[in-house]
């Protein structure tokens, strides 16, 4: 479906709002003159240390191209031809990437059950039987959402649980971390605190969805995996010339906390829309708040009626689910406005 003006404030992505304006200024900043190409800039080496700074001094990060390029090239740092993912069934690479991990890193994808989207340790023993056996694929990762799929967000102590699991079956812990500010603002921790401090190997950082424009990026914070990072990103078509114009929209993120003030209204919003549909009939929250996504469950005839105005998905249509998100640049005034549309619609 297209959006036009006949529409009002799209409900149905993040990834549907516009640039932040610090980010486009960011970005007309890098505009000025020529500048290596392929990461050899200034912007890309600022982008880099701003990283350390914000990761840790053993972080690496590389910037991508989008965020399903960061998935593949961070995984494909830890795995063997013969590996195999452990991964929630409702993630994001087993459901949203067009078989991507099977296609172009040749693995297997082992999904598990996952209530509110969210892995358990007790998943990964769970998936062990078959190591050593040569008729089997050999788990190598385990790979978490955060946040995840269903909008939930995993805590500090969940996933340090998760890493110790996974290392002590030999396995490393890769985080999709599309909306990683959005779960960052949502436990008012810093980035560092769900990734560095808490034994992840790999992760991606998301901008694309939180005001940037194509732009990602791949963290490495295991020493023993940098190296080959500058070629699989080559390889996985991720690797930009003119990389100084998404270096110096992830740097924006990283200054004075742009990620974060983004990511708190964002989520702030999608609580405001979930509290708002209290004593509404018929509708209720299907999972909970937790981030910048509101899945809710609706009548039919609610949800077709709302679809004819706003854009939003169907998650389960079946059990009529459907999936609202909010953004950076979703104002107070659009969820009062759809709140009062579902109200009419309700009656």
């Amino acid at each position: 479906m297209l959006i036009d003006s006949t529409y009002p404030k799209s409900f149905a992505s993040d990834n549907h709002a516009g640039v932040h304006p610090d980010i486009l200024a960011a970005m007309t900043a890098a505009n000025d003159g020529d500048a290596p190409a392929y990461g050899g800039d200034r912007w890309t080496a600022a982008f880099e240390g701003s990283i350390k700074e914000v990761f840790g001094p053993d972080a690496e990060g590389f910037a991508v191209l989008n965020g399903a390029g960061a998935n593949m090239v961070g995984l494909a740092l830890m795995l063997g031809r013969y590996d195999a993912i452990l991964c929630a069934d409702g993630a994001h690479i087993a459901t949203h990437e067009a078989g991507a991990a099977e296609r172009l890193l040749g693995v297997k994808l082992m999904t598990i059950p996952a209530a509110q989207g969210k892995l358990q340790p007790g998943d990964i023993q769970a998936r062990l039987g078959g190591v050593g056996n040569h008729h089997e694929s050999q788990p190598a990762v385990v790979s978490i959402s955060q946040c995840t799929e269903l909008g939930t967000t995993y805590s500090p102590e969940e996933i340090a649980a998760l890493a110790e699991a996974a290392h002590e079956a030999g396995l490393r812990l890769h985080v999709d971390g599309a909306r990683l500010a959005n779960a960052a603002a949502f436990l008012d921790c810093d980035l560092k605190a769900i990734t560095t401090d808490v034994g992840v190997d790999v992760f991606s950082f998301g901008g694309t969805k939180n005001g940037a424009l194509a732009a990602e990026a791949v963290v490495v914070l295991d020493p023993e995996l940098t190296r080959a990072v500058p070629f699989l990103r080559r390889q996985s078509l991720q690797l930009a010339s003119k990389m100084r114009f998404i270096s110096a929209q992830l740097s924006a993120l990283l200054t004075d906390d742009l990620w974060r003030r983004n990511a708190d209204h964002a989520n702030r919003m999608a609580m405001r829309l979930a509290n708002g549909l209290e004593g509404i009939a018929g509708v209720s929250l299907a999972f909970p708040v937790q981030s910048n996504a509101v899945f809710a469950s609706l009548p039919p005839a609610v949800a077709e009626t709302l679809q004819q105005r706003y854009l939003f998905h169907f998650w389960d249509e079946a059990s009529g689910v459907v999936r609202w998100m909010t953004a950076f640049d979703t104002a107070a005034e659009h969820v009062d406005d759809f709140l009062d549309d579902i109200r009419k619609a309700a009656m």
